[in-house]
């Protein structure tokens, strides 16, 4: 023990947990009365924010939710899921914010798996969320959530939303945490087989995420953001929170639609924004007389595959400025940056596109970013050629997998959490991402399991093999695309024949876009050389 350390302890006067819900306490103090959301014609000040958001922490307390329970909700970019990112956590629950894109064997496979206490549910999705409870043993209570916006569905639940939070009392204490390391979020990625696998959050990883943000999309208290991100999505990338620090004003905005994007970007000033590629090809595309010139600066950061150039210059000719962030669910979203350095501001358009390609360099509030050859365990040269495995270290990687110690150990190997991504490092210390190890699809930012897609092949009585890879899509970034060979005899088979088998076991968006019959090319073992098909995808 050295001098430095004799003596001294943490305590309370020097040491608390880190939380994410601290934000929004610090933001009602200081701004009670600034807008904190708006939503259509609906407008919540910081005060009414928090007042809500404890409300619904006393609601679930005394409802008997207690540490460690799980409260999913399937929602759009509204005020209740945004009150459900701060009054779940507050109750010192572990908010499980659900894909409502998934179909209803998905969705009960993840409230079962991750043992939900209680399901909120805006009425938008109440068939899907319905057709879910239905094939479970034992679900879980329904709070239904009829959001003034919404535009179809009728409620579900015993008990609507508003009058669930009036059971709640907004001066009840509310549930810090003893330890920042205990669990707060749920997330559900997929993975190398067709069901997803719960990433668990702690509350210090998504405190100091929401911090990276902050510094490196430069969030201020002037900041408006506008919700073009899915809040389900990593909880919004923690935007959700990292907003709320600064004292910004949430946009909420309940589907992506170009025309209704422009005109919000015009009424409330919108400064900042996130969304897949897909999101800025809708807007490039989107119609003249939709389209607005702006006398603000507005930043959009996107994720995934890199925007094409040309969507890159149409952005740019629309006033937006473009920032490509790099990341996993496992690490809380953004954990690589493509920090744009003030020498690359000379460059030519396709030099500058070729730059903003590259996943970057670490997060502000990461430790270790690198690509290793996995075999040697060494980094590998940083000559733009040489390709390895992305690994990353520091506060803002998961706990783990939910009940799957093994996937848990394996993803941390060695020290470091695994990506499955293929990447190069350029002399400049910048990566770029070459392939995805783990043949995982993504779609409008959507990540889409291959296997799954395969398994569902394999049941069609007419297909032998099947083997599923991605294909470059315009406007989704990457679609599905099926090589199929058939049951000898069954020469009728057809690609729309293949595409609703797929659809009737699945969401729509990971069903096959396009279908190729042929013989598979195989190695000396039988494996099927799926390098071989994405050339094939590629040069469709």
């Amino acid at each position: 023990m050295t001098i430095y350390e004799e003596g001294l302890a943490a305590n309370g006067a020097n040491y608390a947990a880190l939380t994410p819900t601290d934000f929004l306490e610090r933001a009602a103090a200081t701004w009670p009365d600034k807008i904190a959301i708006i939503h259509g014609e609906q407008r919540t000040t910081y005060r009414n924010f928090l007042t809500r958001s404890r409300q619904m922490a006393s609601a679930l307390t005394r409802r008997g939710i207690v540490k460690g329970d799980v409260v999913s909700i399937i929602a759009p970019n509204t005020p209740a899921m945004l009150e459900a990112h701060y009054g779940v956590i507050m109750a010192g629950a572990v908010l499980n914010a659900l894909n409502y894109r998934l179909d209803p064997a998905t969705i009960a496979f993840i409230l079962e798996h991750g043992g939900a206490k209680l399901v909120l549910v805006d009425r938008e999705f109440s068939t899907v969320m319905a057709d879910a409870l239905s094939s479970m043993e034992n679900p879980p209570p329904v709070i239904g959530i009829d959001d003034p916006l919404a535009l179809s569905g009728a409620l579900l639940g015993e008990t609507e939303y508003e009058a669930f939070l009036a059971e709640g009392d907004a001066a009840d204490p509310w549930e810090r945490p003893a330890d920042e390391w205990d669990s707060m979020a749920l997330n559900y990625t997929s993975g190398t087989t067709g069901n997803p696998k719960g990433v668990v959050f702690h509350h210090r990883g998504a405190f100091l995420n929401a911090m990276g943000n902050v510094i490196a999309f430069g969030l201020d208290a002037l900041t408006r953001y506008l919700w073009t991100l899915p809040m389900f999505h990593c909880n919004g990338w923690t935007f959700t929170w990292a907003v709320t620090a600064v004292g910004g004003t949430h946009v909420c905005l309940r589907a992506v639609d170009p025309v209704l994007i422009f005109q919000l970007i015009e009424d409330h000033k919108v400064s900042h924004m996130c969304g897949a590629p897909v999101v800025l090809n809708m807007l490039v595309h989107a119609p003249e007389e939709a389209k607005r010139r702006f006398n603000h600066s507005i930043q959009i950061a996107t994720g995934g595959a890199a925007p094409p150039s040309a969507v890159i210059a149409s952005m740019e000719r629309l006033g937006f400025q473009v920032l490509h962030l790099y990341g996993l669910t496992e690490t809380y979203g953004p954990s690589g940056i493509c920090a744009w350095p003030p020498e690359w501001d000379d460059l030519e358009l396709d030099a500058k596109a070729s730059r903003m390609a590259r996943q970057g360099v670490r997060y502000p509030t990461l430790e270790g970013f690198r690509v290793v050859n996995p075999d040697t365990l060494e980094d590998v040269p940083a000559d733009g050629a040489t390709m390895g495995e992305i690994w990353i270290r520091g506060n803002t990687v998961m706990k783990g997998y939910l009940k799957n110690p093994l996937a848990s150990g394996e993803a941390f190997a060695h020290g470091w959490f695994h990506s499955g991504d293929l990447a190069v490092m350029h002399p400049d210390g910048y990566a770029e991402v070459k392939d995805r190890s783990k043949d995982i699809i993504i779609s409008g930012g959507e990540n889409i399991s291959s296997l799954e897609v395969e398994e569902a092949l394999y049941k069609h009585p007419k297909i032998m093999e099947a083997a599923v890879v991605a294909r470059p899509d315009n406007k989704w970034g990457e679609t599905p695309c099926a090589f199929v060979t058939i049951v000898p005899g069954h020469k009728d088979l057809s690609e729309a024949e293949v595409i609703a088998w797929c659809r009737q076991s699945m969401a729509h968006f990971k069903a096959p876009r396009t279908v190729i019959f042929c013989d598979l090319p195989k190695t000396s073992t039988g494996k099927i050389q799926k390098f071989l098909l994405r050339d094939q995808a590629v040069a469709l």
